[in-house]
């Protein structure tokens, strides 16, 4: 094991001298040729200073006070010094100094400290590989995080060396009570928290991942989408309003093309071009995934196209808020009783119009610009039972 030699000096800043004749006294800690320099907040005369012997000389009538304290502090920087020492991991003298003062060395970062560290890279990422909303999702997580810190510990961050897995519990069960969020939404908060302690683990600022044997509670979600009867009767219906036809157009097309809600907002006259097939496809970019999204235009989602295209704009605007508030009313007044969200015209074109008429799952994830079709699989895989139970039952009243 190397030897280390800790040098500390106390030196006079001649050239700070004050009108009363004093000047600053620094202490200068040398390690390994890297010199960290600091104030120690005394004042001495000049000629009073010993630079041999590191003592303060009579007759200053504070030399007893003086040099009690630079021994406190000789001893404090030793104190740091051999702690850092004990605990066998490279430092330098930035972390003596860092430990002499009380405060984190380098390595010891805390929770919120590296999660601002992610947010700050995130955030000159966005447009570049993120969207703005995921940015906005890890700043929220992060705010969360920081209440929750402040009312199980009574503190405003915590050190990463101290985090466990009782954390975590802690964490998931404080989402689901004081926040009352769903199981859905405290994994994705927490996934995002398991992103921040990736990164810590690849800084070195931890050796390893803390929640490494955690387990994400599992989701019981109903998928919810229009069958084909529900479909129709969406399709038939005119309404007098023309927010709620509109509307309603919007969602159809979303029925017939998968378009998430960011998608549909952004179509352009740009994004619609002839595919090699001779039919008109939606190409673009997925601003959640960054995936292209290749569409083909299927007979009722051009009907629409060819209903509100103008020379400034593919379909109406609206605000997802605006959207979803119009596609619950649409829904109460012709008679579905789901919970109707845009997402669900995602969902309707997976299944009632894709998986219903036999296209195969992994066409279907690629129209719907999964970056996996585990994840398409994960949604959908008790669709495709119901399709096969359904071909059974077939196969069955054809063999009697």
């Amino acid at each position: 094991m190397k030897i280390l030699k800790l040098n500390t000096r106390f030196i006079i800043a001649k050239s700070k001298v004050k009108k009363d004749g004093k000047a600053p006294l620094l202490c200068r800690v040398t390690l390994k040729d890297k010199r960290k320099q600091f104030s120690t907040g005394l004042f001495i005369k000049p000629e009073s200073w010993d630079s041999t012997l590191q003592i303060v000389k009579p007759p200053d009538k504070e030399e007893q006070f003086l040099n009690t304290q630079l021994s406190l502090i000789r001893n404090k920087v030793n104190q740091a010094f051999l702690l850092l020492q004990m605990q066998g991991e490279d430092f330098d003298v930035e972390d003596i100094y860092q430990k002499y003062k009380g405060e984190p060395t380098q390595k010891e970062k805390s929770l919120l400290e590296v999660f601002d560290m992610h947010n700050e890279r995130l955030a000159k990422l966005v447009k570049v590989e993120y969207s703005k909303d995921t940015y906005i999702k890890f700043k929220e997580s992060r705010r969360h995080l920081h209440r929750f810190i402040q009312k199980q510990y009574n503190k405003q961050d915590m050190m990463l060396k101290d985090l466990t897995m009782k954390f975590l519990k802690d964490l998931d069960f404080y989402f689901k009570t004081e926040r009352q969020h769903k199981q859905s939404t405290t994994n994705k908060h927490i996934q995002r928290l398991r992103k921040v302690i990736a990164l810590a683990v690849g800084e070195g600022f931890l050796d390893k991942d803390p929640f490494m044997l955690y387990k994400p509670k599992k989701e019981h979600k109903t998928l919810i989408y229009l069958d084909t009867a529900e479909l129709k009767k969406l399709e038939d219906y005119n309404f007098q309003q023309e927010r709620l036809q509109q509307v309603k157009d919007m969602f159809i097309f979303c029925c017939y093309t998968g378009l998430a809600y960011m998608e549909m907002s952004n179509l352009n006259a740009s994004h619609i071009v002839d595919g090699f097939d001779g039919m008109k496809w939606i190409k673009m970019i997925r601003q959640k995934t960054k995936s292209l999204v290749s569409v083909p235009l299927l007979p009722k989602a051009l009907e629409i196209l060819d209903k509100y295209r103008t020379e400034e704009s593919v379909l109406p605007i609206i605000s997802n808020q605006r959207f979803n508030s119009y596609i619950k009313e649409i829904a109460a007044i012709i008679g579905i009783d789901k919970n109707l969200t845009h997402h669900v015209a995602r969902k309707t074109f997976a299944t009632t119009v894709l998986l219903y008429n036999d296209i195969p799952m992994e066409v279907v994830s690629e129209l719907l610009g999964h970056s996996k079709i585990t994840i398409t699989q994960k949604h959908y895989a008790k669709v495709v039972q119901k399709k096969i139970s359904d071909k059974m039952i077939e196969l069955r009243k054809k063999l009697k």
